[in-house]
């Protein structure tokens, strides 16, 4: 079933594991540079949404983000990366198993009022709103109404792109749509008034996958990915005597590695830290007399 969609004419797939990633968009960037970071070399030719990767047993499919999700689910894709929000609209959440959640692309699904106004959720209940996720703006409006979905007054309207104008040309009382930065909708007139979802990119496979043993090693390294940008290697020279609350302010993912110095009593430790606390415990090392700090950047990890 993986490959019964794709043409005779392109590329043949039979052998080979079909990971999805979005073809434009916000994620793409994104998800090019991790396939790039996790090993992944291919050539992808112009106009072309299907191309193979030379040093591994996949096939990479390049196909609209709100589509990847149902793809997965119903066997077509192996394994993709999609935003959550896409998996919870297209109700595939129970198709689909939750591989990773990759770190980037994040954002909010918000409901989004006229600036001004003085509202909640509950005050847009039996009005207009405008949408290009009507499942989970549904599900929302129900849960304010106390009614199934499908029998919930708000009139819920789909649109595909510039949402955010639907207030301001008389189409809608409100909007719900993704919000990164809240630039887009404050210059539209608009603020949050309630949050849906917060959603982020998320490595997905289906729930019978052809190739596990693949889709775990691209796991692993992904994993590694993430650990290698969520922490720096710290080493420093510490006196024996400060070891035990040097430790404590560097413990690491599981301990930190100590080593002996030629200098009587000083050893020498290396272990990881998370990048945002780096500078405090430096500093924090610093003051129990630890030497020679050093902070080196992680290319890629294990766990």
């Amino acid at each position: 079933m993986a490959n019964s969609f794709i043409n005779a004419s392109l590329p043949d797939t039979s052998d080979r594991m079909l990971f999805a990633v979005p073809k434009k968009g916000r994620l793409y960037d994104q998800c090019l540079g991790l396939l790039s970071s996790i090993g992944i070399e291919f050539n992808r030719k112009p106009r072309h949404d299907i191309a193979l990767v030379t040093n591994m047993p996949i096939a990479l499919v390049f196909l609209p983000a709100a589509d990847i999700a149902t793809y997965v689910a119903k066997g077509n894709i192996d394994i993709g990366i999609t935003g959550l929000d896409i998996i919870r609209e297209s109700q595939t959440e129970n198709d689909v198993a939750e591989l990773l959640r990759l770190g980037f692309g994040k954002c909010k699904l918000q409901v989004q009022a006229p600036l001004g106004q003085s509202l909640v959720a509950e005050d847009l209940v039996g009005k207009r709103i405008v949408t290009s996720f009507i499942n989970l703006t549904k599900q929302r409006f129900a849960q304010l109404e106390g009614v199934d979905p499908e029998k919930i007054k708000t009139q819920v309207r789909f649109v595909s792109g510039s949402v955010e104008a639907a207030c301001g040309l008389g189409l809608a009382d409100g909007i719900v749509d993704l919000v990164e930065s809240g630039d887009t909708m404050r210059a539209a007139g608009l603020h949050a008034i309630d949050t849906i979802l917060e959603t982020e990119s998320v490595l997905i496979t289906n729930q019978n996958p052809r190739f596990p043993g693949l889709a775990e090693t691209i796991k692993k390294r992904v994993e590694g990915i993430l650990t290698a940008r969520q922490y720096v290697l710290c080493q420093y020279n510490i006196d024996r005597k400060s070891l035990d609350n040097a430790c404590l302010i560097t413990p690491g993912r599981q301990a930190p590695t100590v080593t002996p110095l030629e200098k009587n009593g000083w050893v020498a430790v290396s272990v990881m830290v998370e990048k945002k606390l780096v500078g405090d415990k430096m500093d924090a090392l610093s003051d129990i007399g630890a030497t020679d700090i050093l902070v080196l950047n992680i290319a890629n990890a294990r766990a």
